[in-house]
């Protein structure tokens, strides 16, 4: 761990009242507070602010366990670790996984099943990739997440619809994006290459460093992440694609949590799930809400034409011949690629 890391993660404890002395060099090894005795301390943590519907999902999750369990649990939240020095996702999944953290929330594609679910216009509304991440599509990818990682996985907060933003020109149609530098997720460089802009896949941090100081084109993103990480006041062009819909795993750091009573274990999973179905309701009302407030700070905002979506469409149909192959028959079939 690097001195600036170390910094960081001392500034988290200081956050969260997290009673957790760490060596540079020992941060995996050493067993969290919430593993060891009464009360138990649940830190919460994400990469939102706190009226976000992802923070308030959390809350909801202490709010319940608190109500049932009282004293014997101690919760306390760092709603967003960008606010003390981290980069967001990544840095997430590495906070819960060491148990400075117990429970987050990022987006993940690296299991097959979530980057499946993130290929582009996959689905036709939002009904429909609700419907497959609360099937068997949702329970797969769990399954693979819990294998692969320090986790057990609660449940799927809705990141939702993406969309395209810009500051150079509005893009109504396909040449429109030729060339512009578009901040990416990992999983979206591929679609963006076959579209024709210029994919940058880097960290949510730098992304808006670079977006603000006018060296970074645009980015995708829903409406209300455009806005919730003040992006929107530095891109005048929005365009409605609905590209790609993500989801964002609610994860707890697996030896915590194995150590638990199980009554405290179905608890956190029970309010998981009321979690899930507020946060999805909250982002609904979020997107409306960002539309508005885009437009009320002179951002425009284009709707593609069906003949004009039948284009994007049609430049990322590589990608599905390439999914036949990359993909178990078994996953396309939850997906009704087969």
């Amino acid at each position: 761990m690097s001195r600036r890391h170390f910094l960081k993660t001392s500034a988290l404890i200081g956050a969260t009242g997290l009673a957790l002395k760490l060596t540079p060099t020992r941060a995996q090894r050493v067993a969290p507070s919430s593993a060891t005795g009464r009360p138990i301390q649940i830190r919460m943590g994400g990469y939102a602010p706190p009226t976000t519907s992802f923070s308030l999902g959390l809350k909801l999750i202490g709010d319940r366990l608190e109500e049932e369990f009282g004293d014997e649990l101690s919760i306390r939240y760092t709603y967003n670790v960008m606010d003390v020095g981290y980069g967001g996702g990544g840095d997430l999944r590495w906070l819960v996984d060491s148990g400075l953290l117990t429970v987050g929330y990022v987006t993940m594609t690296d299991v097959p099943e979530l980057e499946l679910a993130a290929l582009p216009f996959l689905f036709s509304d939002t009904t429909a990739a609700r419907a497959a991440m609360d099937g068997p599509l949702g329970q797969s990818a769990t399954t693979s997440l819990e294998a692969a990682n320090n986790y057990r996985i609660l449940g799927y907060f809705e990141n939702g619809f993406r969309h395209i933003s810009n500051n150079i020109r509005p893009v109504d149609k396909l040449e429109d994006l030729q060339g512009l530098k578009i901040r990416v997720l990992g999983v979206q460089a591929r679609t963006f290459e076959l579209l024709g802009a210029d994919p940058q896949a880097i960290n949510l941090s730098e992304a808006i460093q670079r977006i603000q100081a006018g060296t970074l084109d645009g980015q995708e993103n829903p409406f209300a992440n455009t806005v919730t990480y003040n992006i929107y006041p530095y891109q005048r062009f929005h365009t409605t694609t609905f590209h790609s819909y993500l989801s964002r795993p609610i994860f707890i750091h697996q030896p915590s949590f194995d150590t638990w009573p199980k009554e405290i274990q179905t608890g956190i999973r029970h309010a998981a799930q009321d979690a899930v179905t507020l946060q999805r309701e909250l982002h609904d009302r979020e997107e409306e809400e960002a539309q508005t407030i885009i437009r009320e700070a002179g951002g425009e905002i284009t709707e593609l034409t069906p003949e004009a979506r039948e284009e994007f469409v049609a430049a990322v149909a590589p990608i599905y011949t390439e999914a036949q192959n990359r993909y178990s028959r078994e996953l396309l079939e939850m997906v009704n690629l087969q």
